[in-house]
């Protein structure tokens, strides 16, 4: 199989507002990093995907300068980078077409607002035929009512696993766990 990782949202527009202090994966930048890292390893292409909303006025509106890859983070040259006007990463940009294109037939996807965009986009990739693989500890979210951050992800890999969206899993199941220091 040739793989690809998707990045989705992992972008300034979410850390410039004051959810961030409740985002649940604070160092979600370093797993995403790890995944990179690894597919750029194996020459296998890494896709970003940013969240835009024009003319909003918010941190999602192009016209603010926040609708770009976090800074910590930067696409390598060649590496394509998208920008979405829906929630999952395919309706609105040319991605199934870039991805048949380079003969990629699995997605592993990692980024921000596990249920809000991650979970979408592999929903829609399955239903492309793509294998679909979600790092569930390269995602992060933040609480929604009742639902802890915690419980929301969780509750996302449940569904997602349990319907046969994606596979779900860990860095540490990849081999790309946080060193430990000290």
């Amino acid at each position: 199989m040739t793989q690809a990782l998707l990045v989705i949202d992992v972008q300034e527009s979410f850390r410039s507002t004051e959810r961030w202090q409740t985002i649940s994966n604070p160092s979600v930048v370093d797993a995403v990093a790890r995944l990179v890292a690894r597919f750029r390893e194996h020459g296998s292409p890494v896709f970003w995907i940013l969240h835009a909303d024009p003319g909003s006025g918010n941190a999602f509106d192009p016209e603010n300068g926040l609708v770009q890859v976090l800074a910590e983070l930067e696409p390598a040259p060649g590496e394509q980078l998208l920008v979405k006007t829906t929630i999952n990463a395919f309706t609105s940009t040319d991605l199934e077409e870039l991805l048949r294109a380079e003969g990629v037939d699995e997605v592993v996807l990692c980024g921000i607002r596990t249920e809000q965009c991650v979970e979408p986009t592999a929903r829609i990739a399955t239903d492309l035929g793509f294998a679909t693989t979600v790092v569930i500890d390269a995602t992060a979210t933040n609480p929604a009512g009742a639902l802890s951050a915690r419980e929301v992800i969780e509750r996302t890999a449940e569904v997602l696993a349990a319907r046969e969206f994606a596979e779900v899993v860990t860095l540490e199941s990849l081999g790309l766990a946080a060193p430990v220091s000290g």
